[in-house]
């Protein structure tokens, strides 16, 4: 390959670089997206370095992508943000392009600023372009789910999601497969995870999802954690960084696995459970550690020995994730939760008492919002039910509770005993009977006229007005 006067120059400007050793050939050809050779040929030889032949007529001799350059500027001008992959793909597919990608990049590098100018576009509507970065072995991990839709639903499974984690430096991954996005389900992804890379990095990036931000904020004031994410993060000694929103391009690793895990992985198999796609991914894993990554050139095994080397040691004890809501206490001494009753104690609580629910996985504990006696919130702890419409009762909650046992009922044909009958001491008070609706017409009623009342309390006898004017 012979350099244009321009790119001479632009490359003799790394051969200081290269001779004090600051940086190698390969870095360099990364650098300048000219051919690793081509890099040599011109820093390496001996002697001063001399700028490229010139055709026989004086000028530089024409790049292959020059001819192509209308083409390009035309793309660009329907798409300013289309990337120079498609852009390469099309010019090879469609126009015949022979030239290499690195060419193409470049050109587009150079281009896209220019196109934009024209068009009126300002640099902050090219936010979809980004710097790359890299980090130290053990420094960070990016974490993402994957909606892998109904490849299960032969099996009666509506959904399957995958979970991903990928260690920036080496690129090294790790996929799980689940049926559900749960908080303990997301964690429980996490633990799995970190026994799989035998540690947890410094930092794990994620973007806001709902089981790590506990809500939406305004663009630069500061993201409120989820307590679980918090509690977690602590546990395992690591810090969380969450993206601005809709800037998926700061966990690119990740994004770019789910979809190689897709394709490698799940693209034209059928599977009969989630642990078969499990084994599947365990099966590919090797073969994905024995690549040369494309990014940073070297075997994935190797590099990711080195960041399995700085990752932190896990605790001995795992950390429980818990699901925490408060709800009343009903009536009946049940608390509902997930479509669900579960019982408390009847002498610990009141109607309309609040308690927190602190749900795993397989359980279900209701603690007091107040310390009990003795210092413990724990008022019940119940198996988590499955499904909707499940009742978890403990019938010792309901100790001291009426049971209805002593409700009796009649239907009055029992005939009341005479009373010159009924056995001796037996209540047989007038009010007794009335309990009876058959002896009720029995009790004897004495009768005596008003006046007697009147004799007895010193009154007038009462008369009607139409009396008093008779006796007139």
């Amino acid at each position: 390959m012979v350099l244009d006067p321009q790119r001479w120059l632009e490359l003799r400007r790394f051969r200081s670089l290269l001779e004090s050793g600051a940086m190698s050939l390969s870095e360099i050809s990364r650098e300048t997206g000219l051919d690793r050779k081509t890099v040599r040929k011109y820093l390496s030889a001996p002697g001063p370095a001399t700028p490229p032949r010139r055709s026989p007529t004086g000028q530089s001799r024409a790049r292959v992508i020059d001819e192509f350059a209308p083409v390009i500027d035309s793309m660009l001008r329907a798409e300013i943000l289309m990337k120079a992959a498609v852009i390469h793909e099309r010019l090879a597919a469609e126009y015949g392009f022979t030239g290499n990608y690195q060419r193409t990049k470049l050109y587009v590098q150079e281009a896209r600023p220019r196109i934009a100018e024209e068009l009126g576009i300002t640099p902050k509507e090219l936010a979809g372009m980004h710097r790359r970065f890299e980090v130290i072995p053990g420094a960070q991990a990016q974490v993402d789910w994957g909606d892998e839709g109904k490849i299960l639903a032969h099996m009666g499974i509506g959904k399957v999601y995958s979970f991903h984690m990928t260690l920036s430096y080496s690129r090294d991954p790790f996929c799980c497969f689940t049926t559900s996005q749960d908080l303990q389900t997301f964690f429980d992804c996490h633990r799995r995870a970190f026994a799989h890379f035998g540690g947890a990095p410094m930092t794990i990036v994620y973007d806001r999802t709902k089981t790590v931000v506990r809500r939406h904020v305004a663009p630069g004031e500061a993201v409120p954690l989820h307590p679980e994410a918090v509690g977690f993060a602590g546990h395992y000694d690591f810090d969380i960084d969450v993206l601005a929103a809709y800037r998926p391009q700061g966990k690119g690793r990740v994004e770019r696995q789910v979809l190689i895990v897709r394709d490698h992985v799940l693209s034209g198999r059928s599977f009969s459970s989630i642990e078969e796609m499990d084994a599947a991914f365990a099966a590919w894993v090797p073969r994905r550690r024995a690549q040369i990554h494309k990014t940073h050139r070297e075997v994935i095994a190797e590099r990711a020995a080195r960041d399995h080397a700085a990752l932190k040691p896990l605790p001995p004890t795992p950390y429980l994730v818990a699901e925490r809501q408060l709800r009343h206490v009903g009536k009946d001494c049940l608390v509902a939760f997930d479509g669900n009753l579960y019982s408390v104690p009847a002498r610990r609580v009141r109607p309309r008492q609040l308690v927190e629910i602190r749900a795993t996985k397989t359980q279900v504990m209701l603690h007091s919002t107040l310390a009990l006696a003795g210092g413990s919130t724990l008022l019940a702890a119940h198996p988590r039910a499955v499904g909707r419409g499940a009742r978890v009762v403990d019938e010792t909650h309901w100790d001291g509770l009426p049971t209805g046992k002593g409700r009796r009922t009649t239907t009055g044909d029992i005939p009341l005993q005479p009373r010159h009958e009924r056995p001796a001491g037996q209540d047989a008070s007038p009010l007794q009977a009335l309990l009876n609706r058959a002896a009720a017409t029995q009790v004897e009623v004495g009768r005596r006229p008003l006046s007697v009342y009147d004799e007895l309390t010193g009154t007038r006898p009462f008369t009607t007005h139409r009396a008093t004017k008779e006796t007139s």
